[in-house]
């Protein structure tokens, strides 16, 4: 009877944990997302349209993903969620990006821009995003396999 009593108390303890944990982290990253999204991306909405919208949805997104994240966590479904995050940044940067070239005509000047490096660097930080969370699903699963040994 004590036992399930100590159990339940310390589920609702990391439950209560990883919801404060939840809640620290995302007021952290709305703060610096105002803070940029307030100095940085509302002078550059004036000379590029619809770049405002598109941050916010990644931000939006990504937020979700790593709340639900954070709220998982101790569960095999975090990892899941940190590979979906990984997924997530490679698709929205390659969409949003249009692959990399970016072209805009402002008056009678065409400007083209390149940043296939940018992306191509950024792809291969997700991949190290998504092949850590693969490696951290792997581990966790053969230490939930795995007789613990005293």
């Amino acid at each position: 009877m004590d036992n399930e009593q100590s159990d339940s108390k310390k589920r609702i303890r990391k439950i209560l944990f990883n919801v404060l944990k939840a809640t620290v982290k995302a007021t952290i990253f709305y703060v610096i997302y105002f803070f940029v999204s307030s100095v940085i991306i509302g002078p550059a909405s004036q000379l590029i349209p619809g770049i405002q919208q598109m941050i916010e949805a990644f931000f939006i997104v990504y937020l979700v993903l790593m709340i639900i994240g954070d709220l998982t966590s101790g569960t095999i479904f975090q990892h899941f969620f940190n590979a979906a995050k990984a997924l997530f940044v490679m698709a929205y940067l390659i969409l949003s990006l249009n692959g990399g070239l970016f072209d805009m005509t402002v008056e009678n000047i065409n400007l083209m821009v390149d940043l296939r490096l940018f992306v191509v660097t950024a792809m291969l930080l997700s991949l190290v995003g998504l092949a850590k969370s693969v490696l951290q699903a792997i581990n966790y699963m053969s230490q939930k396999a795995e007789p613990q040994l005293i």
